[in-house]
């Protein structure tokens, strides 16, 4: 799962995506591709429930390549179709110049009843510049997957409004942890309970009025039929 350190700007949609995470692995089962793993965040997690798990990544990945496969997930994979029982794909697409080859090559390379897992930004800041291309609403995302060959396709918002809010407040008071080693230290310690307060009151106010019009991204199903 991703880290969950409370003293951080951005634990709250870490937290999200992994709670949606955990609820999918029980459907779960047999062998697990990972699309642009990074550095296998979920290997263990999925490791549990699965046979077997293997990522793949790009070269230009600004993580520390721990792929078993070295591909671009903008062309064609070198993965027999039909092969695998559950690919996934976490915050990645966005940074695809072309997202729906990569979701025609999950759809061919898994087996009849196969699962696709997959999330993506909506309401994000520009990151892992320059290759961030694409932010998708649930009905953008509803659509590709269509037209990608998928069906019983379901897709939840990660946040509601206040905790989308709440977090970009909070990235941008980030950039105020700047300067001399002891400047960064005192910055970070009188931002840490601003941070922590934020984000616990986006949980509480999306709880009492949730509008996930607006959220910080999707994570959706589907399975290929």
């Amino acid at each position: 799962m991703y880290p969950e350190r409370r003293t951080t700007h951005n634990w709250l949609i870490k937290k999200r995506i992994n709670d949606l995470i955990a609820a999918t692995l029980p459907s779960v089962r047999g062998v697990v591709l990972d699309l642009g793993c990074g550095p296998k965040p979920f290997g263990e997690d999925f490791l549990s429930v699965a046979d077997h798990y293997y990522g793949i990544d790009w070269a230009n990945s600004l993580h520390e390549f721990r792929g078993d496969v070295l591909a671009d997930l903008n062309r064609p994979l070198p993965i027999a179709s039909e092969s695998i029982d559950n690919v996934v794909s976490l915050e990645v697409i966005e940074h695809l110049k072309e997202p729906q080859v990569m979701m025609r090559e999950a759809e061919r390379i898994l087996k009849r009843g196969g699962q696709f897992i997959v999330s993506a930004p909506f309401q994000w800041w520009v990151h892992e510049a320059p290759w961030d291309y694409q932010r998708f609403t649930r009905y953008g995302l509803e659509y590709q997957l269509s037209k990608a060959g998928f069906v019983d396709i379901s897709v939840q918002a990660t946040t509601g409004f206040w905790s989308m809010w709440l977090l970009k407040l909070n990235y941008q008071t980030l950039r105020l942890v700047r300067g001399p080693l002891l400047v960064r230290r005192i910055a970070r310690s009188l931002l840490v309970p601003f941070w922590w307060l934020n984000q616990m009151a986006g949980r509480l106010l999306d709880a009492i009025s949730h509008d996930d019009r607006e959220t910080a991204g999707y994570f959706a199903t589907a399975r290929k039929p």
